[in-house]
């Protein structure tokens, strides 16, 4: 499903011009829906029967007394399918309850389906997803027959299974030593095992065509290893195994996993003990407490003996925990002429079930071999390399992650009492993801009175180069001055919102530097999203931030996006406001949990920091030009702001500044964005920056505009409000980014129109969940902290509305939100008198158990129920907990296979103006017939290619289980919460 994050356009600028930014977080959306985007409706189209080619797969999730059904429709034909209507029969008494994704009736035994508005058209080889809830008794076979449009559908060929049975994840082994990989496979449908290849991560090792499969894979470099198999059948299906994550260490090392553990008060707890290469001779090894809690001893395994035939074989160690104390301790493990290994035990609270699951996903996101950080300890956007949402490749990372890793040292430290790696979390973001002053160096030529050149947003990307237009005058900055003088730079201290960590494009524009190259290592700047709404991750250009014309074509990639006389060489950076926010959001918690514990001095330097990255934030709460708010049609009509009128107070999709590269010719620009999501508000980071003294901003105006920014967040929060409960698309400034004038009737907020998808259409960005759950965590959290009547009454609604769209099944298992639908609009906002929205309605599309989304919803749920007393809310908060602990564990963290249909947009055209042409570091061609996968050729070299490439063929859609490092966070900071407030 989805994360990261959101979407953001910049447009690169030339003396002393400005542009858009943009960035796009369409996230788990599709993933979990398993539908293409783009898909257009076809209801009434008259269906071509004779002309359908088909498969269906039907999947059940059986309880006992009912099921859901989930079944995934493939067109296996040449011509797009026009609207459809799926035909089954079921042998038992299964009956009908509800269905979504389409219109679900039942006639004795007979089932029939017929397309919802929206998923109508299947494009060749594209798939639909649909399902329903049913009750039986007795059996419940699965029906054996389909049919589309009256056509019979085939069976779709089922990949093969593959099962890696060696090594075992956590294993530990020697360089130098060779690391036996040893695999299981079977094919389906009558089809044969051709081979079994074995990987590290992307690194194809070896290959066996004879079973057993196994191979000894030598030269593995020190360090965390993701190894896993790959089974190839006969009919040209492949799938990969579960991955293992493992260690090799430089010389002989004891081996201690896991390297976390929670042991509630009066029981205990173990970890095993094994060497990571044979002995000549037996070794005996030693565990003791080296430092921390005194309340917790070794009881058992204090000394064990390996020998040259059990080295590898894990001896238990237990530690016991006394009846009253609490924190963390670390054990030792010694053994003669080996390197030693070290465990923190962690002494809970006898109640802390949740406490203790935090440590053990804690310990998994956190194990080096299961492949989430990299060497400079960056998180990535995913484990695994192949995915494509916001970032367009799993190693790439965004500003979202980092704020994630911050908070999720903060609940460690609430924990454990370890606030080091808090700060560590914070000094990694600093060090990789906030420009220095080497990446800004023309800062110093910014001119406030004049920060940006205008340029309009277009729809389409077709219609993109934008052409620069100085006649619309840009507002004045009425915060630059003031940020100088409280911090001494012209600089901005705010994260860039994506990054190449592994460099894979090749830009090289690591921290510091500029276009150094593909032979770069390490974390590279990179940009994506710039044209317009309509603009997907499928239509983008990756681009470097720093921009010195060594790639792309003659003027670099500036005139794929703006039009000008001429261009520049120069730097550009973007901002997503709701990673900042986030960021700010932890360090409240850190500094209040570290002052319970009266260690607040050792956070009190890095809370500083979140301040100032808050009074930067501030530049997302103006207008793009710094226009008037309210009302504002015309660019060069619409008047420039003065003071504060330009600022809407709320968080807006970003904010962007540049400049020149030639420090001897400088200019810069600043721009902020005129668009307000409701999934951005964060009135939890306002309330910190306004009322907290150890978080209040040094400028001038700093905490006042935090102060009136949390109130008319909360305004906005109860205008964006449906008649049911959830919380509608946004509102904006500038009409289609043009400040173009809108229909009749338009509904505004202070002026500003309402917009039900503010900034991005592919998909639109009001429909996913995702959004539902991260903004009303926010309001929980503000209210269970301040009680504020207005936070409560709108998270009431909302509540009640996502309960009664919530399932929990009897055996643990859920379905939650995924897509909605929304008719009507707001009423104009009357702060004396606000109206009901009557007319506002939204209408869940289709459900999903994507984990991610589930945990953003338990920890809404938590803080509400915490606040309120509410029993139904703390009731599923702990049953969706318990859902995916109990149901989606593996052993890299928490996760759930995933459909993804989208992937038959690898082959989507890129546009690319005629005549322009270019080309990537890695030498693709940019040019009219660039695909999405043309000039990211790098992707067919990933291990899980033949999955998508097989989908491209014709074959089924590829499933995929993703270890996003938002969704793992957001789930360990659900289970801390709910341990501290509701356990």
């Amino acid at each position: 499903m989805p994360s990261v994050s959101a979407r953001r356009t910049w447009v690169p600028r030339r003396s002393g011009r400005t542009g858009t930014k943009s960035r796009r977080l369409w996230t788990a959306f599709v993933a979990a829906l398993a539908l293409p985007l783009g898909m257009t409706a076809a209801a009434g189209t008259p269906a071509q029967a004779a002309a359908v080619q088909c498969s269906v797969d039907y999947k059940a999730n059986d309880w006992g007394s009912g099921f859901t059904a989930e079944l995934n429709l493939t067109n296996r034909g040449s011509a797009r399918v026009d609207g459809w209507t799926l035909t089954y029969s079921y042998a038992g008494n299964q009956t009908l309850s509800n269905g979504w994704s389409g219109t679900w009736a039942q006639s004795g035994k007979n089932v029939t389906v017929k397309n919802a508005s929206w998923n109508g058209a299947i494009a060749p080889g594209a798939a639909v997803s649909t399902g329903a809830q049913f009750t039986y008794s007795g059996t419940n076979a699965a029906p054996t027959g389909f049919a589309v449009n009256g056509t019979t559908c085939t069976g779709a060929h089922q990949p093969p299974i593959a099962v890696l049975t060696s090594p075992a994840a956590g294993s530990v082994f020697t360089v130098g030593d060779p690391v036996p990989l040893a695999a299981t496979a079977a094919a389906a449908d009558g089809a044969t095992i051709s081979k079994v290849e074995f990987y590290d991560d992307t690194t194809l090792l070896g290959t066996d065509t004879t079973s057993p499969y196994s191979y000894n894979a030598s030269g593995l470099a020190a360090g965390g290893h993701s190894v896993y198999a790959r089974a190839y059948d006969s009919q040209g299906g492949s799938a990969e195994s579960p991955p293992a994550g493992i260690t090799l260490v430089a010389g002989a090392a004891v081996v201690a996993t896991p390297a976390q553990l929670g042991v509630r008060q009066s029981t205990s707890g173990t970890f095993g003990v094994s060497l990571s290469t044979a002995p000549a001779a037996p070794v005996t090894v030693s565990v003791a407490r080296t430092a921390g809690n005194t309340g917790l001893t070794v009881t058992g395994g204090a000394s064990l003996s390996f020998t040259p035939s059990n080295w590898s074989t894990p001896q238990k160690v237990t530690v016991s925990a006394d009846s009253s104390g609490t924190g963390a301790a670390i054990f030792t493990v010694t053994a003669p002429g080996h390197a030693k290994a070290e465990v923190t035990v962690t002494q809970l609270a006898a109640t802390k079930t949740y406490d203790a699951r935090f440590l053990d996903l804690y310990g998994k996101i956190t194990d080096p071999a299961n492949g989430y950080f990299s060497p400079e300890g960056i998180p990535y956007h995913s484990v695994e390399t192949l995915i494509v949402e916001a970032p367009d490749h799993g190693h790439e990372t965004t500003s979202e992650a980092y704020s994630y890793l911050i908070w999720l040292q903060a609940m460690y430290g609430k924990i454990t009492g370890d606030w080091t790696k808090f700060n560590g979390a914070w000094d990694t973001m600093e060090t990789y993801m906030i420009p220095t002053h080497a990446d800004q160096p023309t800062n110093s030529f910014y001119n406030a009175s004049k920060p940006a050149t205008y340029a309009p947003e277009y729809d389409s990307p077709t219609r993109y180069p934008a052409v620069l237009d100085p006649s619309a005058t840009s507002g004045s900055d009425p915060i630059a001055g003031e940020l100088k003088s409280a911090y001494g730079t012209d600089d901005i201290y705010g994260m860039h919102w994506i990054q190449d960590v592994d460099n894979v494009y090749g830009f090289g524009n690591t921290p510091g530097t500029c276009s150094a190259g593909p032979a770069e290592t390490g974390p590279s700047y990179i940009n994506t999203f710039q044209r317009g709404p309509q603009e997907s991750v499928w239509e983008t250009v990756t681009h470097p931030t720093c921009d010195k014309f060594t790639y792309g074509g003659k003027n670099g990639y500036l005139d794929l996006f703006t039009g000008d006389a001429s261009y520049a060489k120069q730097w550009k950076f973007t901002n997503a406001p709701d990673a900042d926010a986030r960021a700010v959001q932890a360090a409240y918690w850190a500094g209040l949990w570290a002052k319970e514990q009266g260690k607040g001095s050792q956070v009190s330097a890095t809370v500083g920091k979140a301040a100032k990255m808050g009074d930067y934030l501030r530049y997302a709460m103006f207008d793009k030009y710094f226009k008037k708010v309210g009302g504002c049609v015309g660019p060069q009509t619409c008047p420039a702001g003065t003071g504060k009128d330009s600022s809407h107070y709320l968080m807006s999709w970003y904010y962007a500044w540049g400049g020149a590269t030639d420090t001897a010719a400088g200019w810069s620009w600043r721009i902020g964005s005129s668009h307000a999501h409701g999934g951005y508000q964060n009135p939890m980071a306002a309330y910190a920056l306004s009322a907290v003294p150890d978080l209040k901003p040094k400028s001038a105006t700093g905490q006042q505009d935090w102060a009136k920014s949390l109130d008319r967040q909360l305004d906005f929060y109860q205008w964006l409000q449906s008649d049911e409960g959830a919380i509608a698309g946004g509102a904006t400034n500038s009409w289609k980014g043009s400040y173009a004038q809108p229909p009749a009737g338009t509904p505004t907020f202070h002026g500003m129109y309402y917009d039900e998808k503010p900034v991005y259409h592919d998909p639109p960005s009001n429909q996913w969940f995702g959004f539902q759950a991260w903004s009303m965590e926010r309001v929980a959290e503000y209210y269970h902290e301040s009680g504020d009547a207005q936070a409560k009454a709108v998270l009431d609604k909302w509540v009640d509305w996502a309960l009664s769209e919530t399932t929990i099944n009897p055996d643990g298992t859920y379905r939650v939100p995924s897509t909605l639908k929304w008719t009507g609009a707001p009423d104009t906002w009357n702060a004396s008198s606000p109206g009901a929205n009557s007319g506002l309605h939204v209408t869940v599309a289709d459900y999903t158990n994507d984990v991610g989304v589930a945990g953003a919803y338990a920890r809404t749920l938590t803080y509400y129920a915490a606040k309120s007393g509410d029993a139904a809310a703390k009731t599923a908060a702990k049953a969706l907990l318990d859902g995916m602990w109990d149901h989606y564990q593996d052993d890299a963290g928490v996760a759930v296979p995933e459909t993804r249909a989208d992937y038959n947009r690898f082959d989507d055209p890129v546009y690319v103006p005629g005549g322009w042409t270019g080309a990537m570091p890695n030498g693709d061609t940019i040019d009219a017939d660039s695909t999405f996968a043309s000039i990211r050729s790098f992707y067919k070299d990933d291990p899980n290619w033949p999955k998508v490439q097989s989908y491209l063929d014709g074959g089924a859609a590829p499933v995929f289980t993703y270890h996003r490092f938002w969704a793992q966070a957001d789930i360990a900071l659900a289970l801390g919460a709910y341990g501290d407030l509701l356990e």
